[in-house]
């Protein structure tokens, strides 16, 4: 059985998909991308500014499942230009305590939805 998890703090999704779905002890996480949902603007100032809004983005999903950075187990990272991984691993390892760091691969992909810069999506479990 699954639960859809959905949270007016992250952005809506926009097609066929939910925020994130429960199953078990299981959290999976959509990709997220660097839309403030509040707004519903993309927030591209700049590579860091981007990538923090896309974290800012997963832990509101995180939180709306009870969860937080400290259960995430696996994150794929997207990014469009392989020379901004750097910039992109020092803000999203600010949220993560370096001794439970989850698995992760980061890809660079040809093209992203909305043409950004990075997609980051999770999976967390309450074990």
């Amino acid at each position: 059985m699954k639960t859809i998890i959905t949270t007016k703090n992250a952005p809506a999704p926009i097609g066929p998909y939910s925020q994130a779905v429960l199953t078990g002890n299981m959290l999976y996480i959509s990709g997220q991308i660097a839309f403030n949902p509040e707004t519903n603007a993309l927030i591209l100032d700049d590579i860091k500014t981007e990538t923090n809004q896309v974290m800012q983005n997963l832990k509101a999903v995180l939180e709306a499942a009870g969860m937080t950075f400290n259960h995430v187990i696996k994150s794929s990272i997207f990014i469009s230009n392989m020379d901004n991984f750097n910039q992109i691993n020092e803000v999203y390892g600010s949220y993560f305590d370096d001794s439970n760091a989850p698995a992760r691969e980061t890809v660079e992909v040809a093209r992203l939805p909305k043409d950004v810069n990075v997609e980051i999506s999770v999976i967390a479990s309450r074990d």
